[in-house]
């Protein structure tokens, strides 16, 4: 009886220890998300327990505290003005893809804990010179720009080894990423558009190389332009570069998907961003989209 006790106090910790599986979600501002709390159907007002999430804080380039978090319950809040300073998070009065994403996710990975890493900023850029932007080899001012507060995002996720707080080290395995960005780059000029493609690929390669998986699923949000542009009607001159770019990615990378569902979606005013209920549609996709990806380049 005693040896079966021992037995017991010494594999119980594994028994207790989670694997989470891990979805990066990044670009700019339709991933950081303008949907608003109060627009939510009730659903998606309750903390989801079993769902982790660490978002980093985001910053401009320069900056030192970009990427700051903790890990924290899935819920509304993750969306544009959140922020962290790496003690504490404070959430928002918005939410963006990352709150359907979850909800869907979990709910395909019945058996299987899973959390959510998530970077994002507004109106940065893949193409060096447009303001904030994710350029690896950037050199102005201190150095700092998305890319770097990308890695900070996961240097922070992934040294905590108790993400649910529940006193055993948990393991998180990646399991996808998801962008949705893309719009700075079509607006800027000619030159940051047609140079989205190698950017795109470049950066991809880089975050697989973070997260340690050279094939890990990517799955990408369409673009869209709102036509909404008092002079010609396009808010982005060269988006159809940027889409198509986009569509060139997912053929050449067979572990890579486009969701098009956005060419569905109406704009806000501003022209730029989507309404609650798009954002919330825009989830699903990505996770049944990440989900389908999984699958597929498990079997490749």
């Amino acid at each position: 009886m005693l040896r079966l006790i021992l037995l017991l106090l010494i594999i119980s910790p594994a028994l207790c220890a989670k694997t989470y599986k891990v979805y990066y979600l990044g670009g700019q501002s339709n991933m950081e998300g303008f949907g608003n709390n109060s627009e939510l159907p009730k659903d998606y007002l309750r903390p989801l327990k079993d769902v982790r999430i660490f978002t980093g804080n985001p910053a401009a380039d320069f900056k030192p505290d970009g990427g700051l978090g903790v890990w924290d319950t899935l819920q509304p809040g993750f969306g544009l003005n959140f922020g962290s300073d790496g003690s504490a998070n404070v959430r928002s009065e918005h939410f963006g893809p990352e709150l359907s994403f979850g909800h869907r996710i979990a709910a395909i990975n019945k058996n299987q804990s899973v959390a959510i890493i998530k970077y994002a900023l507004g109106g940065s850029a893949l193409g060096y010179g447009v303001g904030n932007n994710w350029f690896p080899d950037y050199r102005r001012g201190n150095g700092i720009n998305q890319y770097d507060h990308f890695l900070t995002t996961l240097r922070h996720a992934f040294s905590e080894q108790d993400i649910d707080g529940d006193g055993e080290a948990d393991k998180l395995i990646p399991a996808g990423i998801i962008w949705m960005q893309g719009e700075s780059d079509a607006y800027h000029s000619d030159i940051t558009a047609h140079r989205y493609m190698s950017n795109l690929q470049h950066i991809m390669a880089l975050f697989r190389a973070a997260l340690r998986d050279a094939s890990l699923p990517v799955v990408m949000g369409k673009i869209t332009d709102s036509k909404m542009d008092p002079e010609d009607g396009l808010r982005m001159n060269w988006g159809s570069v940027v889409q198509q770019a986009q569509l060139d990615f997912v053929e050449q990378d067979t572990c890579a998907a486009l969701v098009t569902v956005t060419e569905s979606f109406t704009h806000l005013e501003d022209g730029w961003h989507y309404h609650s209920a798009d954002y919330l549609q825009l989830g699903e996709q990505f996770a049944n989209s990440v989900n389908l990806l999984e699958r597929q380049c498990a079997t490749d």
